[in-house]
């Protein structure tokens, strides 16, 4: 399966930032490969963070967004 917007909300928005949701019934490998939120790159921000729920877990990832690919990785 692949990205669907619909599953895509945001919790909280301010000073550019932006925290996000997703949920999916796929699983958080599928969900956090490199380009699976390319499709909605004009919305993400580089410095946003995720918090993603797949069919396997729970994470929170930090988002980066270079020339309209978007990746997330862990926090640090």
């Amino acid at each position: 399966m692949a990205f669907q917007n619909k599953n895509l909300s945001v919790i909280a928005y301010a000073n550019g930032f932006t925290l996000w949701h997703y949920k999916a019934n796929e699983t958080l490998a599928t969900i956090t490969a490199s380009g699976y939120f390319s499709s909605v790159n004009s919305l993400m921000n580089t410095g946003d963070i995720i918090l993603i729920n797949g069919s396997n877990g729970t994470t929170m990832k930090s988002i980066a967004v270079s020339d309209g690919v978007v990746t997330v990785a862990s926090l640090s």
